[in-house]
């Protein structure tokens, strides 16, 4: 009995770790796609509704933006402007269909630290593929 027990909790911790390597490479993928300012590829990687949220901090406000304005924002960006958002660490917590990442980041703008602050994602998962439902970011 203690065996079968040990077997059990081996596999969920085996599964529970590969479900958050694939919630992690959406978001790896998705950041990908993001860099190379590729529109339609990150579109793959989110809902269409998705949520959108920016807390800038330094002026005490939230502010909403459509998925298809980040995208217009993202496709219309100069090419002589580079960005790099560097994920620090992931801390991925899944429950069913529903995962939740906080990601510390840093962005740079031409090679140079823009800003900081912390991604806040939710995915769900569609019985194909894990989908970003929102992101919500602050801004220091």
């Amino acid at each position: 009995m203690r065996k079968l027990f040990l077997v059990g909790l081996i596999f969920t911790c085996q599964m529970i770790t590969a479900q958050q390597a694939e919630v992690q490479k959406v978001i790896e993928d998705f950041f990908v796609a993001f860099h190379a300012k590729d529109t339609i590829k990150m579109k793959d990687f989110c809902d269409d509704k998705m949520i959108l949220k920016i807390i800038e901090e330094n002026k005490n406000q939230v502010f909403t933006e459509s998925f298809s304005d980040l995208l217009r924002s993202i496709g219309t960006t100069p090419e002589d402007i580079k960005f790099q958002e560097n994920i620090l660490s992931y801390d991925i917590k899944i429950d069913g269909k529903l995962a939740s990442v906080w990601a510390p980041y840093e962005f740079y703008v031409n090679g140079k630290l823009s800003h900081k602050g912390v991604d806040v994602f939710q995915l769900f998962y569609d019985e194909k593929q894990w989908k970003i439902i929102s992101l919500i970011y602050n801004i220091r």
